[in-house]
């Protein structure tokens, strides 16, 4: 059965080690975020990234017209070709998509989205970040069936055609969730959901499905997505998620055997 593997985007994620575990495996998809590399190359072409916190606590990108552009150029160009690349150096053949790609992430724009700003509560204009509402695995069947391995990342595409800017660990859920995946791997840059995020040594070894809403106070910044993304996975049927390091030596087969968060 498919295996999903989410690889983050944000400063200290290692992608060597990852492609190198995963050139050893067979039917499984990639999906990737790069928010380091987005920010990098808005703040070159003058358009320096913003960030908002809603009033649950979770931080999102603002995505108006200029900064989604940048989405596209870094997350489908720079990216996603440098990923494909690094698996033709391992022999192996992939092909990059963007969830507009076949209708592959389908998403709602965010038309109301709320942002706390010195203690009060406003709403985010012109912003073109959605809430992805489900993937279709066609596209992605027909390739695993060819031997090709799908590279997938943001965006995606609303009902209307629209492009919108969305959550890479949710979209890795939903993929996960589209194809019946026994397992989902959020792989990022620290060793997993902490009790301290500041403290390594605080690591939760594991989560129930009944407990994610204890924890989730416990996840700060872009963590919160990856708690709601591993929550949204079982909720669809996916039997195990384990948010764990992209560092060190085979990351995939450590998460694979629990090192990290494994929520069940």
């Amino acid at each position: 059965m498919t295996l999903v593997v989410k690889v983050g985007g944000a400063a200290g994620n290692a992608l060597d080690p990852v492609l190198d575990d995963l050139a050893t495996r067979q039917d499984f998809v990639l999906v990737h975020g790069g928010s380091d590399e987005v920010d990098r190359l808005g703040t070159a072409l003058g358009r320096a990234p913003e960030y908002y916190t809603s009033p649950s606590g979770v931080v999102s990108r603002k995505s108006d017209p200029a900064h989604l552009e940048v989405v596209v150029l870094a997350l489908a160009g720079k990216i996603q070709t440098a990923l494909v690349a690094g698996f033709a150096a391992r022999g192996v053949r992939a092909v990059g998509l963007s969830g507009v790609d076949g209708g592959l992430l389908r998403a709602r724009r965010k038309e109301g989205a709320r942002a706390v700003v010195d203690g009060k509560v406003l709403r985010v204009t012109d912003d073109w970040s959605g809430t992805i509402e489900s993937a279709d695995p066609t596209l992605l069947r027909t390739l695993l069936g060819a031997h090709l391995v799908p590279v997938v990342g943001p965006p995606a595409v609303t009902a209307s055609g629209e492009v919108v800017n969305v959550d890479a660990d949710r979209a890795a859920a939903a993929i996960a969730v589209a194809l019946a995946a026994p397992e989902l791997l959020l792989l990022t840059n620290v060793s997993g959901l902490r009790r301290d995020p500041t403290d390594p040594a605080t690591v939760i070894p594991s989560v129930d499905r009944q407990a994610i809403e204890e924890v989730l106070p416990l996840a700060a910044g872009r963590m919160r997505k990856k708690v709601l993304a591993a929550k949204e996975a079982l909720q669809g049927g996916v039997g195990r998620v384990v948010i764990a390091s992209s560092q060190g030596p085979a990351p995939v087969a450590r998460a694979l055997e629990g090192a990290g968060t494994v929520f069940s």
